[in-house]
């Protein structure tokens, strides 16, 4: 595939396009990575140089690759933390310019808003945009379980039991995505498909049916693994969704595992490659609609 992905880069470390772009290369695929940030190194550190990137940039930069004439070849559109409503709303022009040369690309947007321990860590407006006007245009969206719950219009709370979490994916998919990855969902009960304490798990629905996947829960809070999760469960949806579900469980739970080996705060990206180009699919992904 020839992705464009739209996303923040830093020069330390791994997040945004820093943490996208990598392993879907490393699987083959073309990727043109137009930056909205360019920091020294993630937020999380707590102080960081660098600037964001006015939306009239991003906009030049994609004007620039359109002037190559190759816009109409884009396969897929990859895009997250998009920062302000100014970068969205370039990210929506570019989407609507390449379906109208190719109705077939696949837009996966990872709607980056907030997380359970953090709550909304985006601008004002942002949430609401998101969900009103991008989440809308995507065929593919790879929210958290809080902003599921937030695009959904429900509670966390709403979403622990199993019927409440497949009722909340429904209406997000109602609002215009075919396909819905779920990831960071933990204490779910019911339906046979609880998820302990010591676990973490995945729910992937398409119009095929929805896939639940456990992995071990990991001592780890690491900044970017959503981001590689949103690129290789893109990179992998092509072989059908329960083997992407498979494959990208299998990957993230090996990067993962092997940054908590190592104490670094930076996710262990090209030390994994091998498990990125070759998963392992040790995790057993189960049908459960």
């Amino acid at each position: 595939m020839r992705i464009l992905s739209i996303q923040s880069s830093v020069a330390y470390g791994h997040v945004g396009n820093s943490a996208a772009t990598f392993p879907l290369q490393r699987l083959g695929h073309e990727v043109w990575p137009v930056l909205t940030v360019h920091f020294s190194n993630h937020t999380g550190y707590g102080s960081w140089r660098g600037q964001v990137l006015d939306p009239g940039v991003v906009a030049e930069v994609i004007e620039g690759i359109a002037d190559r004439d190759v816009l109409g070849t884009v396969d897929a559109v990859l895009t997250g933390y998009q920062g302000s409503p100014g970068v969205a709303e370039v990210v929506l022009q570019t989407v609507a310019r390449i379906r109208a040369l190719n109705p077939a690309v696949v837009y996966c947007c990872d709607p980056v808003l907030g997380d359970v321990d953090r709550g909304m860590f985006v601008l004002p407006g942002v949430p609401e945009l998101m969900r009103d006007r991008v989440v809308p245009v995507a065929d593919v969206v790879t929210p958290n379980a809080f902003e599921l719950a937030y695009l959904a219009g429900v509670s966390l709370d709403d979403i622990s039991e199993m019927t409440g979490l497949l009722a909340a994916v429904e209406r997000v998919r109602a609002m215009g995505p075919s396909t819905v990855l779920v990831t960071s969902v933990e204490g779910l009960w019911g339906n046979g498909s609880d998820v302990s304490g010591a676990e973490i798990a995945m729910l992937a629905v398409d119009p095929t049916g929805a896939f639940l996947v456990r992995t071990p829960r990991l001592p780890i809070s690491v900044n970017g693994a959503g981001d590689v999760t949103a690129a290789l469960f893109l990179a992998h949806l092509p072989s059908g969704i329960q083997s992407a579900l498979a494959k990208v469980a299998s990957s993230v739970h090996a990067i993962l595992r092997r940054t908590a080996d190592s104490g670094s705060r930076e996710i262990q990206l090209i030390q994994s490659q091998h498990e990125i180009a070759h998963p392992a699919c040790e995790f057993e992904v189960v049908r459960i609609g």
